[in-house]
């Protein structure tokens, strides 16, 4: 048996990982990639809790939270394409696409 606080350490690093890829990256995909790590730690503590208490909801917490990461990944990646064929960049300070 794997202590919970492993999976929970694991999950807190994985989440650091994210918010320093999303604070310190410019290119939007290397963003984006960032944000869905952060969403699979999250899902990691959801399951290790889950199995903590023994119930079922830490895993219907996680489908939830898969469906919306893929509702935002289809989004966010036409939002991306349609940027970069309008302005040949994905890098983040060089759009400034709400300033006239």
């Amino acid at each position: 048996m794997v202590p919970m606080s492993y999976f929970v350490g694991l999950s807190a690093v994985l989440f650091a990982i994210g918010v320093a890829g999303v604070l310190l990256r410019r290119n939007i995909i290397v963003i984006f990639m960032s944000i869905e790590i952060m969403l699979n730690a999250v899902n990691l503590a959801f399951v290790a809790l889950g199995r903590r208490l023994g119930s079922m909801d830490g895993q219907v917490m996680v489908f939830f939270v898969m469906t919306v990461a893929a509702a935002e990944a289809a989004v966010g990646l036409a939002i991306i394409i349609a940027v970069f064929r309008n302005r040949e960049t994905v890098n983040a300070d060089q759009l400034n696409l709400m300033r006239w």
